[in-house]
């Protein structure tokens, strides 16, 4: 398969990377997969697990202490560029796990400076989208209702609205998201692609991804409900998770691999 790739020129590559039909509840795999995972590296897997939680409560000490829209605003776009390289590196703990080495902090740096270009791509696009996302939550504040006798279902109405609203646009991150980061760290795909791919993947498996959707809600609601402590071992385990659906979900054989880690592996 390998020689397929090296004779395939990337101009003649389709637009996106098929994938498999996964079984409805593929999620539950992936988790003890991630899990296990987590379990064969909890040193660095809590390094990663400690920088979510210490960053969320920053997150949430600024905006209680200075708080404010514009406040807010800019620290969740600086986190919009932020977590993709996070995620990279959860991505390769799990592809170092696999490939039989021990994971290394190095190595997960590394990938994330080798692939910078296309993660400022992707972090583009996803700014993008949360910049729409923000003035559609402000224009949506024009159905409040604000008369003094505003029945139950005027509110109902609004709130409904802005679950709609709210749902779509979650809807297009999840899709974009779900497998174009780990395929940029798998092979030589450009960003556009692994999001195309990605997008495609959850469309012919809708009820499959709508389930792992689910999990990785619940799994944030119960990172609120501890006070973010439940971030130390959640936020690793969906990562390792993730890479895990990738590998079982696309098909990138036509993209080149990206460089084997015996090359770079530091220390081996």
């Amino acid at each position: 398969m390998a020689e397929t790739a090296k004779r395939v020129d990337k101009h003649e590559l389709p637009f996106v990377a098929p994938c498999n039909d996964l079984p409805l509840f593929s999620a539950v795999e992936w988790i003890k997969s991630g899990w296990k995972d987590f379990k064969s590296a909890p040193t660095i897997s809590l390094y990663f697990g400690a920088f979510f939680t210490l960053l969320s409560y920053l997150l949430t000490y600024l905006s209680w202490q200075w708080g404010g829209a514009i406040l807010l605003f800019s620290l969740l776009s600086g986190f919009v560029f932020m977590a993709p390289a996070m995620a990279l590196g959860l991505y390769s703990v799990s592809h170092q796990i696999n490939a039989g080495y021990k994971p290394k902090v190095a190595y997960c740096l590394r990938e994330g400076k080798r692939h910078l270009g296309n993660e400022m791509i992707y972090s583009f696009v996803l700014l993008i989208i949360f910049l729409i996302w923000v003035r559609a939550g402000s224009a949506l504040h024009i159905f409040f209702p604000m008369n003094t006798d505003s029945h139950i279902s005027d509110f109902i109405a609004f709130f409904s609205i802005g679950s709609v609203v709210g749902s779509i646009f979650a809807l297009i991150v999840f899709s974009a998201s779900a497998f174009s980061l780990p395929m940029m760290l798998d092979r030589k795909a450009d960003a556009i692609t692994a999001v195309l791919t990605s997008v495609n993947a959850v469309k012919k498996n809708k009820m499959a991804l709508m389930i792992w959707a689910s999990t990785i809600v619940l799994s944030l609601l119960v990172c609120l409900i501890t006070a973010y402590i439940a971030m130390l071992v959640i936020m690793p385990v969906i990562g390792y998770a993730t890479w895990h659906g990738y590998k079982q979900t696309i098909q990138p054989d036509l993209w080149p691999k990206n460089k084997k880690l015996n090359d770079s592996n530091p220390g081996d």
